[in-house]
């Protein structure tokens, strides 16, 4: 179900611009704190304990005014302490009564005189709170019974508010309203809009319990009060819009706006006619990270693409003459091979066989380069620089390698190392040289080789080219030109480098290796 769920989701999911997300976004966010008000009754209950408060606030009033107007009551004492009733009735836990009945009449002794007398007293009290307060308030004697007027004698002691107060403990409950009708058009929504409050307050003379006032009161309606505060509400929405709005605005300028302007130069960038500019200013951290890690990829791109098409040029110069030398050779041996004499047969032949070998020397060398280029670091692999310039040994040549042997070890493979230094070495002694020496240095986190020899050294015209692919000087010898090519390959792939260095006489290089660190 739920992997059919996703299915369809990933059919129908419409494709949306960023902008329109981000405002969604702000927009949900923004409207969560209202739906979920109404959705889980926040501000509706608010409005109901609002109703119980004054409720209490009511009866307590009337009541300590009725206990002082009580025949026969003594003066009323100071309370000794405070002590604040707190609301309790809630909408989503306290249950919803029936309306309430009708007080039961007869099978009762008559009311309490006391309760009549201070009834007759406290009516026009009573009637003037209503007037304002809409609240009904009646006065039961202590048996729970009306002293007088409607219902004279009447009880309502069966109801559970009724019931706590005659115990002296006060009582709010929640009951249904027979009588309600909707008035507003979404009253219906509003679980508060069809009931009523009911609270019980005991009339406490002597320290015993002598009356109940029972005061009940509709709550306020949860769309009263919003078409009641519906300016209010309106310009609280329009700013939240208008916020919205801004914000949008700011993030479309901080992400949206940059995104797009990257895209396009992307695509400017992959048809070769355009660059990767700098970041807009207002643009987010991230987004300008982004376009410095673009521009560096593009730049990379392009070094790489002239990289191929120079390689693919320098490729195609050098199989040209060998190939064209073989192809000219076999022409003369089709042509003219019966009549030519054998000394300049096998000249041609001789010929043929020494391009066949440097097209060959040059396939391999290229293999080599390519697997320079793609070779595999072993992060763990570290090489003893002292054992490993000692285990060198070219015919003709000598290696001078006097390193001491509180050197770090270097952060790449032993193998790959002594391959870079027998091709330099390889090339002194094919330069003329007949010592090499090889020194070495730690520079902050580097650990640095000088690698010279004592022969012609390189010719200043040269020295721009000599990392250059398929750049000899040896070309009639068999140079390939792709030795130090392949050694500074092998050495990038182990964040080292290789250049030139300066020498008073013969050829000096300089590597730089990624040192191990020893604290």
């Amino acid at each position: 179900m739920s992997a059919a769920a996703k299915r369809w989701v990933k059919r129908h999911w419409p494709a949306l611009r960023l902008r329109s997300i981000l405002f969604a976004t702000l927009f949900l966010v923004a409207a969560l704190p209202g739906v979920g008000a109404v959705g889980l009754r926040v501000y509706e209950n608010t409005l109901v304990r609002q109703t119980e408060a004054e409720l209490v606030a009511q009866g307590a009033a009337l009541a300590a005014a009725a206990a002082a107007g009580w025949p026969g009551a003594p003066p009323l004492d100071a309370p000794e302490r405070l002590r604040p009733e707190p609301p309790r009735i809630d909408l989503n836990a306290t249950p919803i009564l029936p309306e309430r009945p009708a007080p039961v009449v007869g099978g009762a002794p008559a009311p309490d005189p006391a309760a009549v007398a201070a009834e007759a007293t406290m009516r026009p009290v009573f009637l003037r709170t209503r007037a304002t307060t809409l609240a009904s308030v009646r006065l039961l004697d202590r048996a729970g019974r009306l002293p007088s007027g409607p219902g004279g004698g009447a009880s309502w002691a069966g109801l559970p508010e009724v019931r706590a107060a005659l115990a002296g403990r006060p009582d709010t409950v929640i009951r249904r309203r027979g009588a309600y009708r909707a008035i507003y058009a979404f009253e219906w929504l509003s679980r508060a809009a069809a009931i009523r409050v009911h609270h019980a307050r005991p009339v406490i003379v002597g320290g015993r319990v002598v009356g109940v006032l029972l005061l009940s009161r509709s709550a306020r309606a949860l769309f009263r009060g919003l078409y009641e505060d519906r300016g209010k509400i309106a310009v609280g929405i329009v700013a939240i819009f208008l916020v919205l709005l801004v914000l949008t605005a700011l993030l479309s300028r901080g992400i949206a706006r940059p995104i797009e302007a990257l895209g396009r130069a992307t695509r400017a960038v992959a048809t070769g006619q355009g660059t990767v500019p700098d970041p807009p200013v207002t643009a987010a951290v991230e987004i300008r990270e982004l376009y410095r890690d673009f521009a560096a990829m593009a730049a990379a791109i392009e070094r790489r693409s002239r990289y191929l098409r120079d390689f693919a040029h320098a490729v195609s110069h050098e199989f040209k003459t060998p190939l064209a030398g073989i192809r000219g050779a076999l022409e003369l041996l089709a042509d003219h091979g019966e009549t030519m004499a054998a000394a300049e047969r096998a000249r041609f032949l001789a010929n043929a066989d020494a391009d066949a070998d440097r097209l060959a020397a040059l396939v391999g060398r290229l293999l080599e380069l390519a697997r320079a280029d793609m070779a595999a670091v072993e992060t763990d692999a570290r090489a003893d620089v002292a054992a490993v310039a000692a285990g060198l040994a070219i015919p003709g040549l000598v290696v001078d390698a006097d390193l001491p042997a509180s050197l770090p070890p270097a952060r790449i493979a032993s193998a790959t190392l002594s391959a870079v230094l027998t091709t330099l070495a390889e090339n002194s002694r094919q330069a003329g040289a007949t010592r090499v020496t090889i020194a070495a240095a730690v520079e902050g986190d580097r650990l640095v080789l000088v690698v010279a020899d004592d022969g012609p050294g390189i010719a200043p015209g040269d020295v721009a080219r000599v990392f250059e692919p398929f750049f000899t000087t040896r070309r009639a010898t068999g140079g390939t030109g792709l030795g130090l090519p392949i050694a500074a390959s092998l050495l990038r792939a182990w964040g080292g480098t290789m250049a030139l260095a300066a020498a008073e006489g013969g050829a000096s290089f300089a590597i730089a290796l990624p040192a191990e660190d020893r604290d």
